[in-house]
């Protein structure tokens, strides 16, 4: 019998902590949790920093976006900008101060909107255009440096842009693309972005060669601020050739390297017109988000290939893919606990999307008074890029109960920005893809428990 026992809480144990009725533990809580199994959502949602997103681009002193059409996007589910500066008109001389307003100005109203920028800056449009030389990069960096620090809370991911046509690192007119300025350009890039923003670049190649190594990061680097940890990668010709467009130069060894290092690093970019290949069934794209782990997909381009997806039924299965897609399974949590004591919490959560959290952010357990509605917040450490998609991540902590008066509280869960001008933001927090969880003015998550203190 106590063997069937054992076996019986290791299996429950998945899922909930296995606890005995009634009994008091050393940490101060009393009795024994009750285990809530949570329905998953099928919903298209938004949520920060990930999905279908729409490019914008600007020519120098050109308009600032505004508010109002910055908040229409939340009708697509839309929560991401790429916003490319062109600096045509600086090529040989400083940005005006008219460009740095247009700039401020953009990132004040995606922070109105509730919304998130992937950020680019380019000299030209053209395959045979000039961009600029080295030494104006760096210059137009430093201009640059305080209101990227000043604004980093808006900003989710950088692409390195500023070289050759369009940003994409090839066609120059200045040679900057020979190794040694790439490694000038890209540690000023590094430099110039607060640690926090994860910077992405062209290919796989030029982030192996800047690193010189191919062995790609794991979790000891891949958590922290270090030049490896913050060089992500764009792809703006995905699932367009064998190679996409030179974006691969050993196709299945950088696959591969990319899928390891998306665990860390965020992938994302756009289609393009296929070559020798035929337009990426639903099938393909599917395998491909998944082995790469896809967070954000331009809506504008290329339109063939978003309408196969839509006439094949997939796009909207991507809308909720592209990023991640986290949801409770279930939850075990205390149901009586001392004054000052602790709350046992242990929860299972899922990722269903096909890339992990990339930003920091900070995780609270609310517990909210159910006799007057009064909120008591509690950090976890709970760390929400750990949870990677297709692995169960088990949430395992002690809870303090310093400071909450004795009574009946609602528990909730909260995952909201890292920046102090963003963590009451409903719109920043994330969402777990539950029915009947997601709380829209407060940005919780309802766990369907409640404690008993006294």
């Amino acid at each position: 019998m106590k063997q069937l026992l054992i076996l019986f809480c290791l299996f429950i144990n998945l899922a909930s902590s296995c606890q005995s009725d009634g009994g008091e533990n050393k940490g101060g809580t009393t009795g024994a949790g009750e285990t809530v199994n949570y329905s998953a959502s099928n919903e298209v949602f938004t949520n920060p920093e990930r999905g279908f997103m729409h490019t914008w681009q600007v020519n120098s002193e050109g308009a600032a976006m505004t508010t109002a059409s910055l908040t229409n996007l939340k009708k697509e589910n839309v929560s991401l900008i790429l916003r490319l500066y062109y600096l045509e008109k600086f090529k040989t001389s400083a940005l005006s101060q008219a460009q740095l307003d247009l700039i401020k100005t953009d990132f004040t109203r995606l922070r109105e909107s509730g919304l998130k920028c992937v950020l680019r800056f380019a000299y030209t449009d053209a395959q045979d255009g000039t961009d600029a030389s080295v030494a104006v990069i760096s210059g137009h960096l430093d201009q640059l440096k305080p209101i990227l620090e000043e604004n980093k809370d808006v900003i989710a991911f950088v692409q390195a842009g500023f070289v050759g046509a369009w940003g994409e690192w090839y066609y120059t007119t200045n040679q900057l693309t020979t190794e040694a300025n790439k490694k000038i350009i890209l540690n000023k890039l590094l430099e110039s972005f607060p640690k926090e923003i994860k910077i992405q670049v062209r290919t796989p190649k030029i982030k192996q060669d800047f690193m010189a190594t191919t062995t790609p990061m794991d979790a000891t680097v891949g958590y922290g601020t270090t030049n490896t940890a913050r060089l992500g990668f764009h792809n703006d010709c995905f699932m367009a050739s064998i190679d996409d467009y030179g974006t691969y130069v050993n196709v299945t060894a950088e696959k591969t390297y990319i899928s390891n290092e998306a665990l860390f690093v965020p992938t994302g970019g756009e289609t393009c017109p296929p070559t020798n290949v035929p337009i990426a069934s639903c099938s393909i794209a599917e395998q491909e988000m998944t082995l790469l782990k896809w967070t954000y997909l331009n809506l504008d381009y290329y339109g063939p290939v978003l309408q196969e997806w839509r006439n094949n039924n997939c796009f909207t299965d991507f809308e909720r893919k592209l990023g991640y897609r986290l949801a409770l399974a279930s939850s075990n949590i205390t149901k009586q606990a001392a004054v000052n004591g602790t709350l046992e919490l242990n929860a299972l959560i899922t990722n269903g999307g096909f890339a992990p959290v990339y930003n920091s952010k900070n995780a609270y357990l609310i517990l909210r008074s159910t006799a007057n509605g009064t909120v008591y917040k509690k950090k976890l450490a709970f760390d929400v890029r750990k949870v990677v998609p297709k692995v169960a991540f088990t949430l395992k902590e002690s809870v303090s109960l310093s400071e909450i008066p004795a009574g009946t509280y609602e528990l909730l869960l909260k995952v909201e920005d890292s920046s102090s001008k963003l963590a009451d933001r409903p719109d920043y927090c994330i969402r777990f893809a539950n029915t009947g969880v997601w709380e829209a003015t407060t940005g919780f998550n309802k766990l369907s428990q409640t404690v008993i203190i006294k």
